[in-house]
């Protein structure tokens, strides 16, 4: 019979042997992920969406896989106040849907192109759109700005809305306490305007919502 101490040895050799072995298959996971993200330099849509899914910001700029560091705090404090101010105003109103990050919103399905704004709304007549991700341009996307960017460019973003049709982004400018509400049009930015948390958005898309402060 086999003593207690050679029976932990063993048992002991086994974990260790299952746990190289899980770290074996994790490693070979992750080197065919890479190999397909780096096929051709360029990764299609197809193939992002089917990357196993995290919570740390992403987007495809026409077929480049850009990743970036978790949001800082404030950032998700001013997110989570926009999102439960903005969810029973559209619903009580029957206007839409409003989606929270990480949601991702194909703008062009054939050009590789997807992004993760911190906040879309989609109205009541477009919800068809709205399947397992966002296939379309939303009628609104909000963005916060924080000194560190969630993921790739806001002024490059800012033109691919425009260009794919969102009507209006938000920008909600933490260092400076104030939302700036940008109209879009296919040429880029329309208009702009300025106000401050706890003041009506001057907005075409949610007239008579209240920004919440930033606290």
């Amino acid at each position: 019979m086999a003593s207690s101490s050679s029976w932990e040895v063993g048992t002991e050799r086994v974990f260790v042997e299952i746990g190289y072995r899980e770290l074996r298959r994790r490693e070979r996971r992750r080197r065919a992920r890479v190999r397909i993200e780096r096929k051709e330099g360029k990764m299609t849509t197809e193939q992002y969406l089917a990357t196993p899914e995290t919570l740390l910001p992403a987007e495809l700029a026409y077929g480049e896989l850009r990743i970036a560091e978790a949001p800082a705090v404030r950032h998700q404090r001013l997110l989570g106040r926009l999102y439960l101010a903005m969810v029973p105003f559209v619903q009580e109103r029957h206007l839409g849907e409003v989606l929270l990050a990480p949601t991702d919103v194909i703008l062009d399905y054939e050009r590789s192109l997807v992004v993760q704004p911190d906040l879309v709304f989609v109205s009541r007549e477009r919800e068809h759109i709205v399947l397992d991700n966002v296939h379309g341009a939303p009628d609104l996307a909000v963005e916060i700005l924080s000194p560190h960017a969630r993921v790739g460019d806001l002024n490059e973003r800012v033109g691919w809305f425009a260009k794919y049709g969102v009507r209006e982004c938000w920008v909600a400018n933490i260092p400076k306490r104030q939302y700036a509400v940008l109209t879009l049009a296919k040429t880029g930015v329309v208009e702009r305007r300025l106000c401050e948390g706890g003041e009506a958005a001057p907005s075409d898309v949610l007239p008579g919502f209240v920004t919440p402060t930033f606290g």
